[in-house]
């Protein structure tokens, strides 16, 4: 599967507590759940994507059906849902 076009689920919904180049580490977490990675462009790609310093979080998070499922909206409640049912 191929990641939506214009989507940008994954760089929003979720919260990433690796190092991003551009976001401050705040309590351990780099990007908190639900807000907009520094690296997503307009139309939403990465500007990272195949550079060194991506997060490999962000690197092995792959597309699929239950993820993205039908819409980029269908994506942010999984997203959310797993970001939710994940917390420590």
């Amino acid at each position: 599967m191929e990641c939506r076009p214009g989507c940008g689920a994954c760089c929003i919904a979720p919260s990433i507590s690796s190092p991003i180049p551009g976001m401050p580490m705040i309590n351990g977490i780099s990007k908190p759940a639900g807000v907009r990675c520094v690296q997503l462009t307009e139309d939403n790609r990465c500007k990272i994507f195949g550079h060194p310093d991506r997060p490999q979080v962000c690197s092995s998070l792959q597309p699929s059906e239950d993820m993205c499922g039908d819409s980029r909206e269908q994506a942010m409640r999984w997203l959310g849902y797993m970001e939710r049912e994940t917390r420590p």
